[in-house]
């Protein structure tokens, strides 16, 4: 009976999707509508393409001018800031002289992805070569938006990564086919992200181009980082990404049947005029983006100068069922980094959910004496964009405490301490932190509490259509209402790990866009880049260390033994951690914890410590979540989701 229905499913979604393909000279007529509408305009005449000057684009000439063939010198900028990541976006694209590649994950139309697309246009308006390649799960939903790109200028190219059956937007029977018939050409995605300029200067990391990750959104906004590298290296990036942009799956929009018939149909649009919900945070961002003493003090003056730059980055081969070694080599590189470790690892991952590999490299680590401390930045359930993932890591937090020796910290939804700029978020003005019982302080305005939406009251009506709000896995599991954060039990404008970064010894920093999780080894292509300079890695782990802090994080530690049978506590929880379907014992091993400062407890310390227990309270597995109906929710996917794991 369930295969009948798969079968009327797949059927039904296959009917419908073919009816809307495209013949082959359809889509010739439909790419010669947009060839032929192209402007061939070009307004400057300069050889510098009426370039901006700036000084944190001369960083490039700078290390290209001290490197040499055996000794590169590169200069390294973190963006640990949302606002300043949009800043330094802008900054460049106006500084190209040649060309722009632009490569990512998430495309949304809202106010920062708007601005992003706009200057990207004005750039090949004034004489620069654009190209933008986006994953189509997440690609600019609005076929007309789309269709003006694709015909906009002879200076603009726009294509789209693996695009299930031809198509940039995708309805339900879209994706239920996809799933059914095609499932796993369906989960490899382009994850990777990267912003090259004139093959000089790039920026890579977590950041999608979408309010939440720039600290834009009045509801959740992303805690990220990118790192900016200027030098040699960028020549590495720029082969990656000729890689993807002329791999088969790399369709041009005007291609793609949906984007086709709308051309077919109307010819090609004129660009949709923007809407910004927030005008002037727009025009504040955009002056300060051409402004030199700006990008001097936020980019240049905190810049690092460094040595060898190595850009670890996947090729689309890796989509291939049969690839080579070398096709795939950010899942190998890191996983040598990380066995390299001597002393201590410092991983900041939002999604901890462990590949077999990954636990069998841990536990190996584990046995060495002395074994590396392992210290983890992650999500809790409170903040985090996506419940089913963190459900997973919930189920295995034993395992990954007394077996890996983890220390885990789980990032709070209203950190006290975070590099976001809370003057720009909310109009009203900067927030205050206030006591909201347990420990935990709130964000809230001047004028009082922060609405419903995230928002300031008056805010709470400014909301957006998103494409999506987080880099959900393709699959039902993690789309629509239940991938959504959880209700909380305060208002506020939430904030959710999504850096991926790791620290080894010390002396070896890496930003990317890994998440060190078994999507990433096995279907997405990710990026890394590894700086091996003891000045910017203890800048990076402070950076991580601050996301730890007790003002951002809950502390993952034991529960305190109860006075009887706590051995076969602990034994059935175990038995039924290793049983899935059995996995509904309700006491786990590990909860969240708060501490607490006081005259006998000045500073944080671990949990084998003596002084923890007195240093610090039980706030219960879920803390800040208003749970309900969904504590059974998170039992049911922990009880019955190891299966789930490969996927998520």
């Amino acid at each position: 009976m369930a295969f009948t229905v798969r079968c009327a499913v797949l059927c039904v979604a296959l009917l419908a999707s073919g009816c809307a393909s495209l013949s082959d000279r359809q889509r010739d007529r439909a790419a010669g509508i947009a060839a032929g509408a192209r402007s061939t305009v070009v307004e400057c005449t300069q050889a510098d393409a009426c370039a901006v000057a700036s000084p944190l684009y001369d960083l490039a000439a700078q290390a290209r001018a001290e490197s040499t063939a055996d000794a590169p010198r590169h200069y390294a900028v973190m963006l640990d800031k949302g606002s300043d990541a949009l800043l330094a976006r802008l900054n460049l694209i106006r500084s190209a002289r040649e060309r722009i590649d632009l490569q990512t994950y998430i495309f949304d139309k809202d106010d920062s992805a708007r601005l992003v697309l706009d200057e990207l246009l004005a750039a090949s308006r004034r004489g620069v070569k654009v190209r933008v390649l986006i994953d189509q799960l997440s690609a600019i939903a609005d076929l007309e938006i789309l269709a003006a790109l694709s015909g906009s200028h002879q200076n603009f190219a726009i294509r789209i990564y693996n695009p299930s059956f031809g198509k940039a937007k995708l309805n339900y029977l879209d994706y239920a086919g996809s799933v059914l018939c095609c499932f796993r050409r369906f989960n490899q995605r382009m994850h990777t992200k990267l912003l090259l300029v004139d093959d000089r200067i790039g920026i890579s990391g977590g950041r999608n181009y979408q309010d939440d990750y720039f600290d834009w959104d009045a509801e959740y906004n992303f805690r990220d980082r990118d790192v900016l590298v200027a030098g040699p290296e960028a020549a590495a990036m720029a082969a990656n990404f000729q890689a993807f942009w002329d791999a088969r799956r790399s369709v041009p929009a005007e291609r793609l049947n949906d984007v086709g018939r709308t051309l077919l149909e109307g010819g090609v649009p004129a660009m949709p005029v923007p809407r910004y919900l927030r005008p002037e945070r727009v025009q504040s961002a955009s002056a300060q983006a051409s402004d030199p003493q700006v990008m001097e003090k936020l980019f240049v003056e905190p810049a690092f100068r460094v040595g060898a730059v190595r850009y670890i980055a996947d090729l689309p081969q890796k989509h291939r069922r049969e690839r080579r070694h070398d096709d795939a080599p950010a899942a190998p590189e890191l996983e040598a980094l990380i066995r390299g470790a001597q002393n201590e690892v410092l991983l900041q991952t939002p999604y901890l959910v462990m590949s077999k590999q990954a636990q069998s490299m841990f536990r190996d680590m584990r046995k060495r004496q002395p074994p590396p401390q392992v210290t983890v930045s992650t999500n809790s359930l409170a903040a985090t964009d996506n419940p089913i993932v963190y459900s997973m890591s919930f189920k295995y937090k034993r395992r990954y405490l007394r077996e890996f020796g983890f220390q885990i910290h789980e990032y709070k939804p209203f950190p006290e301490d975070a590099p976001v700029d809370y003057a720009a978020l909310m109009p009203e003005g900067p927030p205050v932190a206030s006591p909201v019982g347990g420990g935990d302080r709130g964000i809230r305005g001047p004028s009082g509490s922060i609405g419903p939406s995230g928002g300031s009251a008056s805010d709470a009506g400014e909301t957006t259509r998103r494409l999506q709000r987080t880099e959900s896995r393709p699959s039902f599991f993690s789309s629509g209402a239940a991938a959504e954060p959880l209700p909380l039990k305060r208002a506020g404008v939430r904030m959710g790990l999504h850096a991926k970064s790791m620290v080894i010894d010390g002396e070896i920093a890496v930003i990317g866009t890994h998440n060190f999780d078994p999507r990433s080894e096995n279907y997405n292509t990710e990026a890394a880049v590894v700086i091996n300079d003891t000045a910017f890695a203890q800048a990076l782990a402070g950076s991580i260390r601050r996301d730890m802090s007790p003002e951002n994080a809950w502390l993952i530690a034991p529960r305190a033994k109860p006075p009887v049978f706590s051995g076969l506590d602990y034994s059935l929880g175990k038995v039924s951690e290793a049983l899935p379907i059995f996995d509904i014992w309700p006491w786990r091993y590990a909860t969240s914890y708060e501490f607490q400062p006081g005259p006998d407890c000045p500073l944080p310390v671990g949990p084998k410590d003596p002084a923890f227990q007195r240093c610090y309270v039980a706030v219960g597995d879920f803390p800040e979540v208003d749970v309900g109906a969904k504590w059974l929710y998170t039992r049911v996917l922990t009880a019955f989701g190891a299966g789930l794991v490969p996927i998520l």
